[in-house]
């Protein structure tokens, strides 16, 4: 498995300039012969106890000084991937879009330009999930006309289902979030039924390009698993916190059946464990690539080394 900053097929066209950023947002890898791109979308200032929605205060504290995080609010990181695979060109999640309580968020379509990516390149997406910072990105004023008019979009039957009339009972989220996530996933569905294609449990959207559904997070959460050759990324999505490798019980204020998706963690990460394949996931730290390593129930977070 081959990684850099960015690589060739994801290189800006020649002539167009870069968009002027002082930070690298795209990393460049490639799983057997696969292309990924992972790009920042930006990062999400929300409340630190969000978390460790199910932990007292000073656990929550304690978890928190342990990963030298701040006490109020902390920026989560907000990742998505283009994958290449047998003429197919497919964006995993679409980031925030243009949202004024989101500012640091939404950076992906200026950040698809400077990758020498157009949208209407895109011949598929895959929805890990419905909620807004994973779907913004294509309700953002003009984009669907850049779109290609037999552009596919892959989400678990159940996600869509789900968000039909949603239940936010078992979320432990700031006010007026589910309201926002409500309204933004109905949109995202009247604006793009016609582009969608369900699968229930597993589908091949390209060779060696196969989105799974995992539950717990949201009812049709998925992730996407890449294979080629002797290589191996699975992109987790929600299924994975930074805190989820040291305490995989901690539940996110966000996740609509946290016992369940503390189940679908610790099964994750187990199974990455074993495989040593690479996890990529949206809110790890960019470029989020590395892997997980476990000792009896305590997992490790190990971070790739950086190729330039």
């Amino acid at each position: 498995m081959s990684m850099s900053l960015d690589s060739t097929p994801y290189a800006s066209h020649p002539g167009r300039p870069p968009h002027d950023e002082l930070v690298p947002s795209r990393y460049a890898l490639k799983v057997g012969d696969i292309d990924v791109l992972v790009i920042s979308d930006g990062v999400l200032a929300l409340p630190t106890k969000m978390l460790a929605a199910n932990a007292d205060p000073a656990e929550r504290q304690a978890v928190m000084d342990d990963l030298k995080l701040p006490p109020e609010m902390v920026d989560w990181p907000l990742n998505v991937v283009v994958v290449r695979s047998g003429g197919r060109t497919i964006l995993v999640d679409a980031g925030a879009g243009a949202n004024p309580n989101l500012p640091k968020a939404g950076q992906l379509g200026h950040r698809l330009e400077a990758a020498g990516i157009d949208l209407a390149d895109l011949t598929d997406v895959v929805v890990t999930h419905m909620h807004m910072d994973h779907i913004g990105g294509l309700l953002v004023d003009g984009v669907k006309e850049r779109l290609r008019p037999d552009l596919r979009i892959h989400a678990a039957a159940a996600e869509v289902e789900f968000w039909a009339k949603p239940d936010f009972s078992l979320t432990v989220m700031p006010s007026g979030f589910p309201e926002a996530l409500e309204s933004t996933a109905q949109r995202f569905l009247r604006e793009y039924r016609s582009h969608l294609r369900t699968f229930e449990e597993q589908h091949e959207i390209a060779p060696g390009v196969v989105v799974t559904r995992t539950g717990g997070h949201t009812p049709g959460h998925s992730v996407v698993r890449l294979k080629s050759g002797g290589d191996r990324l699975t992109f987790a999505g929600d299924a994975v916190f930074q805190v989820g490798f040291d305490h995989p019980d901690l539940h996110n204020g966000f996740e609509h059946d946290p016992m369940e998706a503390a189940r679908v963690r610790v099964r994750l990460l187990r199974e990455m464990a074993e495989t040593g394949e690479m996890l990529v996931a949206t809110h790890l730290s960019f470029p989020s690539l590395g892997h997980v390593a476990v000792t009896g129930d305590v997992f490790r977070w190990v971070p790739a080394t950086w190729d330039y």
